[in-house]
């Protein structure tokens, strides 16, 4: 059994079906029934589980071969990250207590970083549950190429995308959800022993300017990108609702000033085959749906 959290996501639900395509079993752990119909129409057991449930996340993952543990985001976490701590403590003893032969947990790129940044819930993730007895991979991928989504309606209404990640002819590392999750996914069902990483990101890194370059092809019409004055942001994000924008801030700066970056050396990094445009190309059609 291959216990699969967050499966309602896009990632989560990429590991689901590439092991349902390969005919394994698998359980999705969601919060409420109505989340769980379309994965046991596809022939999913079900568990019901909020991710600060230690007792009810056990249940979940108890006869597991492998569990993939995807933590909730948290955009706007408050000093110290209280929500996703508690969360992490909850997936650590529920683990500890069901004891899977082996973990997959999704990271992320600069999870090594010591910067203070919004990244650090999963630094904190990594930090607790390299302590479980089990063996624990830590799947570090690069900037979702799917965050694009809030820029395409911009970009085809007037042609200029704002853009955080500067300078604009800075290479960033980007990888589609859809490698993340087959890569997951392949880890799920291999043997290793003690605590593993696993570095991620797309075929080649990508500037902003040839991101517009490749929205210009897709949408048919001149796009390019404008760099957004830092000394505006915290004001932005505060205007957009923001309470703590530090976290967020400090993680755009981590980018575009090099230190948020893959730990291990660039030939070890592992490169998907998801292209840009085929991730514009399809997150067009949804949006159209």
């Amino acid at each position: 059994m291959y216990v699969i959290t967050g499966i309602t996501g896009q990632v989560g639900g990429e590991v689901a079906r590439t092991l349902l395509a390969a005919q394994l079993p698998v359980r999705a752990v969601v919060r409420d029934a109505a989340k769980g119909i379309a994965w046991a129409e596809q022939g999913c057991d079900i568990a019901y589980a909020e991710m600060h449930d230690a007792g009810a996340l056990a249940a979940a993952f108890r006869g597991a071969q492998a569990v993939f543990i995807l933590l909730p985001p948290s955009f706007d976490p408050a000093p110290g990250f209280p929500e996703s701590t508690g969360r992490v403590a909850a997936i650590y003893t529920a683990l500890a207590a069901a004891r899977p032969k082996r973990v997959v947990c999704l990271s992320t790129i600069g999870a090594q970083a010591r910067e203070p940044n919004l990244l650090n819930a999963l630094q904190i993730m990594e930090h607790k549950l390299r302590q479980l007895p089990m063996p624990v991979a830590f799947l570090r991928a690069g900037w979702f190429m799917e965050n694009l989504m809030w820029d395409i309606a911009v970009a085809q209404a007037t042609g200029v995308v704002p853009s955080f990640l500067q300078p604009l002819d800075k290479p960033v590392p980007m990888v589609a959800t859809a490698d993340v999750g087959r890569t997951a996914a392949a880890l799920l069902q291999e043997a290793w022993q003690g605590v593993r990483i696993v570095e991620l990101e797309g075929p080649q890194r990508i500037t902003p300017n040839q991101i517009a370059q490749v929205m210009s092809a897709v949408f048919n019409r001149p796009v390019s990108m404008s760099a957004v004055p830092r000394d505006s942001w915290e004001d932005l994000f505060r205007s957009q609702g923001m309470k703590h924008p530090l976290p967020r801030i400090r993680m755009l700066d981590g980018f575009n000033e090099g230190w948020i970056e893959f730990e291990g050396p660039d030939e070890q990094v592992r490169k998907g085959e998801v292209e840009m445009s085929a991730v514009l190309q399809a997150l067009t059609q949804k949006m159209a749906t």
